[in-house]
Order: structure tokens, then sequence, then C-alpha cells
């Protein structure tokens, strides 16, 4: 069930009376395929056969796909061209880049003069970062072979050029390191000049220093110009009036989330009088109508509790991806008036029977320095299965990426997975995450290895304390910035008995020295200023403390992943393996950053079942491949 028919949703827009999104399926090795729903009968495929709609910008990618009356722009995965296709497929598609190696993403379609305007990434310099630019791209193909033509440069990063319904006026985002998009951003905005170039352009929110986060710049059909900022402590929704900006309204919620990839929306105009919104604080994630005047906020009664990517009205009703307690993430129509709902494409095949489900318990729990920190916590819950009288679960604590990412009380067959087999599971928003507002998010910064691991063990410690779980069977989890967390509870800790790192950091100096431009200076705010600080990154990365690790970790990693490389578990589980440890290590061809392949998918979770029986002494129920354990 984890796999089959399982699919993520990205990049929803409307154009006329259809809608468009991006879907990936693991069944398909990770394709990802834009698709077309007109209002009636089953969704059809715009991308052709052997084309995968996604951008390798920021590595993240997103912003791969726009569409205008009638014909569709995407970035194709397997050489990074923008390619043109009418969406019913009557004539094949057309390139529009040369085989260069630049990338393309988060288009603006100018059709008033026959271009796309988009974020280039130019990998051509060897030996130096890639430069980032803004540019447009004639729509013809008439230019194939010609260079994009360059409309701003001279910051390290861009984002969201948005033009106006009049196709006067550009707006966009831009930032410099070492600053990452939820740490400061400038709005900036232009007009379009006769020759196609940009007149004027100016800054109009956000500062050079970094202080405040600005971000999701959108137009309303009337020219108004909104976006998202953090100047207040939260992310809230401003409207700009040609001359200064102000808020909707003022209100101690995130209408915002950080921008890991292109294309992310946490808003949609509905008409020129209201905003469609999510927001999210300690109480729980929410979706209400915003009225642009009044600031009134009535929040909709939906069976949901998680919400994302969100479009323009769409035949009068709201569309975006959204999750509830016990169903999985859909791209649904809301009716803003009565909160009824249409499900327009699920995301998994096969439903699970209600009874099996363990429904998110918020927690909030005491941690280091008087501090409090926030969680997710899921009893396991199988009708058919009691445990031993007197007997409390083993604990699976779940740690996100990011690690300015947050974790939700959305349906996800990945805890599950793991409650329906006896575990208990707790997802950790620890100090750093979003939706807590900024100062929380920034309590992070120069602790990170620290404040995350101390969290986390918090959590665990709580749920010990209250009852609930096995104070002897606590287990540890994460991928990306959630195995670096993982690696660290697990050797600067003493709270764990076990762990798995899902191509995780384990030497954060490599990190800095040997990762992509978009995080290249991620951790001067995270850790300190490489290398001036090169004691705290030391001090800091597991690699360079095997000696206190003393419980069995499995390591799992994509041998193609340019984010974290499979240097950093290798040179991890090679040290475990001298020091007679217990460790396991499954690396997988064709994965990068993420698991994307369904077969990998399921491998990957029954290897950790498999290990965490072995390691507990159980036997995992179901016929799987058991895990190699060294040193066991």
């Amino acid at each position: 069930m984890l796999t089959e028919g399982a699919l993520r949703f990205d990049e929803l827009d409307v154009d006329g009376d259809d809608l468009y999104w991006v879907e990936s399926r693991p069944e398909e090795q990770g394709r990802y395929a834009a698709m077309r729903h007109t209002g009636s009968g089953e969704p059809t495929e715009v991308t052709p056969p052997g084309h995968s709609a996604r951008t390798l910008v920021h590595e993240y990618g997103g912003g791969s796909f726009a569409v205008s009356e009638g014909v569709s722009y995407y970035s194709n995965f397997s050489d990074q061209r923008l390619y043109r296709r009418p969406v019913d497929g009557s004539a094949d598609p057309v390139a529009l880049t040369p085989e260069v190696p630049l990338r393309y993403a988060d288009a603006a379609i100018d059709r008033r003069r026959g271009r796309l305007v988009c974020v280039v990434e130019d990998h051509r310099r060897e030996g130096r970062e890639a430069e980032n630019y803004l540019a447009a791209v004639a729509t013809d193909g008439a230019a194939v072979a010609a260079e994009p033509v360059r409309l701003h440069a001279g910051f390290d990063f861009y984002s969201s050029p948005r033009l106006s319904p009049d196709g006067r006026q550009l707006a966009w985002i831009c930032w410099n390191h070492p600053n990452m998009p939820w740490d400061g951003t400038e709005l900036w905005l232009a007009g379009i000049a006769a020759d196609g170039g940009l007149a004027d352009p100016r800054r109009i929110a956000g500062n050079a220093a970094g202080q405040v986060s600005v971000i999701e710049p959108q137009w309303g059909p009337d020219g108004t110009l909104y976006f998202v900022s953090d100047h207040s402590g939260w992310w809230n929704i401003q409207r700009w009036d040609g001359e200064g900006f102000a808020p909707l309204k003022s209100m101690a919620a995130e209408f915002g989330q950080p921008q890991w990839e292109f294309s992310m929306s946490s808003y949609a105009v509905l008409d020129e009088r209201r905003l469609v919104a999510r927001y999210a604080n300690a109480e729980g994630h929410r979706l209400g109508v915003l009225d642009v005047e009044s600031g009134r906020l009535e929040e909709i009664g939906t069976p949901f509790n998680s919400f994302g990517y969100f479009t323009a009205a769409w035949r009068g009703r709201i569309v975006c991806a959204a999750a509830g307690p016990g169903a999985g993430t859909a791209i649904v129509a809301i009716d803003p008036l009565s909160g009824e709902v249409e499900t327009l494409r699920a995301s998994s095949g096969p439903e699970l029977d209600p009874s099996y489900v363990s429904e998110a318990e918020p927690i909030a729990f005491p941690t280091a320095g008087g501090q409090t920190a926030h969680a997710y916590y899921y009893p396991p819950n199988n009708p058919g299965f009691a445990a031993p009288a007197g007997e409390l679960p083993p604990l699976l604590t779940f740690i996100h990426g990011g690690p300015t990412g947050a974790t939700g009380p959305g349906f996800s067959l990945a805890v599950q997975f793991w409650t329906t087999r006896g575990f208990a599971v707790v997802d950790v928003n620890y100090r750093g995450s979003t939706g807590f507002g900024t100062a929380y998010r920034r309590l992070l910064n120069g602790n990170w290895g620290v404040a995350d691991r101390e969290d986390c063990e918090a959590a665990a410690g709580f749920l010990v304390a209250r009852g609930d779980v096995d104070g002897s069977r606590l287990a540890i989890r994460g991928g990306s910035a959630g195995g670096y967390t993982t690696l660290c509870a697990l050797t600067f800790g003493e709270v764990f008995t076990a762990g798995a790192s899902y191509f995780g950091v384990s030497d954060v100096a490599a990190l800095a020295r040997d990762t992509h431009k978009f995080e290249s200076r991620y951790l001067d705010s995270l850790i300190g200023p490489y290398p001036e600080r090169e004691d705290l990154y030391r001090q800091r990365s597991p690699i360079n403390a095997v000696n206190r690790l003393s419980c069995p970790v499995i390591f799992l990693q994509g041998l193609e992943d340019r984010i974290v490389p499979p240097d950093q578990a290798e040179r991890m589980v090679g040290e475990l393996r001298r020091k007679g440890l217990p460790v396991a290590y499954l690396a997988f061809a064709g994965e990068q950053h993420g698991f994307r392949q369904a077969a990998n998918i399921r491998r990957a979770a029954e290897a950790e079942l498999s290990f965490y029986g072995r390691i507990f002494g159980f036997a995992p129920a179901g016929n799987i491949e058991p895990v190699e354990i060294a040193n066991l």
C-alpha cells in the first residue's frame, strides 16, 4: 500500500475551464507526469511517454510545468530542456531550448510577447558555482539554439517571476548567500519595456540585510499584488498598493511555508474580494477564506487537517492538495460556501480500513533551556492484535527533513506502516520547524545537531514518563537533515537504542564543502561560517565521534544523490563495521535525494522493519526479505 497507486502532487494550475497538476509515480521509477482534468471523466496525461516533467534547478526542483490557451510547457528531466506540446496530444513535443547545461524553472507565460519568463540555472562555468538569473525563452521554437534572453541578474538566487494580468509588470523574489528563502529575501517589481526588457526594476519589500522572508507573490485579477512576509514574526499575507504594503490580517499563524521547491503555494486568489489560504500554528492546520477589504477570515469546515498547493478558483471552487486524519493526500475541489468536497485525484489506490488508522495526537512537551517543543503522537493500532499483558510498545521517533520543514497531522501511510505493526510513532516538530512563528524557526540557528537532538530525546522521554511506550525500545529515524539528527541522537545522546538514517549527513564539514549551490551556505546560519568555525563542524559531525556510538544503525542511500553524496553514509558504515557495532547498509542505484522508485521504497521499508525485528527480538509479520546486518 505504500506504493500501489501512490502519487505525490505538485504545481496546480488552471487554464480556462481545465485544471492541471504534476504527479510523481513510484511505479514508473518516480516519473513526473503533467495531468489535465476537464471537469468530467478521468484525468488525462499531458506529457508524452518517456518524458518526465521535473526540473533540477536548486536540485529540489518544482515549477517544472506551465500551461496557457491549451498549450503546455515543461522541463524534461532527462535533458533539462524546455518543451512545448498541445495539451490534447495532437502534436509531438517541440524543444524550445538548446542542448547545453542550462536548467529552467518556475515559468510565467507572457502571451503578449510569445515567451516564457523563467528562472535559469547555468552550469556551464566549470569549477565555479552555477549562475542563476531571470530570462525569457521564445515559445515558438524558432530560436531553439539561441541563448535565453537575460532580464535580470546579479543575485545568487531567483524565484517566482509573476506577470501582472495586463502583462505590463513583473514581480519576482531574489536573495543572496548565505540566506535561504525562509531567512531573508527581497520582492522586486519592474515594468515591461517596449523591447521586452525590464523598466525601473526596484525592491519593494524585504531588505538586503536578509532579516525578513518574503515569499509567494501573486497577482489578483484587478492588478493587486499580494505576497507573504514574516516581518511581524509570522508569515502573514500582505497587499502592495503601489507605494507601500500592509497585512490583510495580522495573526499569530503561518500563512506560508519554507520554499524548498519552486511554485509552492499556501494561498490562492479567488476573485477581487477574496483569497483562500491555509494557515497553521500550534493549534493545528486550517483552511479559510480571507476578505481582502475587511480582513475577516472565515474558516471552512472540511474533513482535512493538512493543505497545500493551491490554485486559482476552478469552476467556482477552491482546488488544493489536502489530507485528513484517515485519508491520504488528494487533489480536491471545495465549495467555499458549503464546504462540500469532490475528490478529483486520490494519491493512493488501496484504502486502509478506518479501524486500522492511528490518528495524530498533538503534544507539547518541555525541552532544554526551558523551551517547549511540539510533535504528533500516534499510538499503535491494529484491531486484529493485542499486546501481551503489561507490555508497552516500542517507539519510533520520526524526524522530518529540511531541517526547516515541518510535519503535519495529515494521514500518512509511512506512519501507518509502523502503527499497524505494533509500533508507537512520534513525529517531532523540533525547534527550527515551520508553523510556530519566525522566533521558533530561528531557535535552530547556531544549534543544528543540538536543539533538534534535544527535542527528539525530550519527546521520547515525555512519552516514556507518560506511560505510553517502552523506554528500553526507543528507535529514531529520519532522512536527509532528519538523518543527521538521527545520527547525532545515536552518537551524542543516550536515549535511543537503534536508528535508521536515510541519506543522512554524517560529516557536516563535508556537506559544507561538497553540496550544491542552493544549500552551500545554509550551514552558516545553522552551525556557523565555514571554515572559520571548523571546530564546531568537527564537534557536531557524528563521523568524528564514532567511539561514542554504541547502538545498532541501518543506513539507506541513493547512489546518485548529489545533495548528500553516498560517501557520507559509506564512511560511517565503514567505521561502525571496524568498531564491531551491528550495522546494515542498503545502497540503491538510480535513486537521488529521496527514494522515488516503488521497488526501492518497498525494499527500504521492509529492510528497516527486518532490522528492528533483529535488534528488538521479534519476528516481523509477512514474507519479507531479511536485511544483512554486520557484526550481529
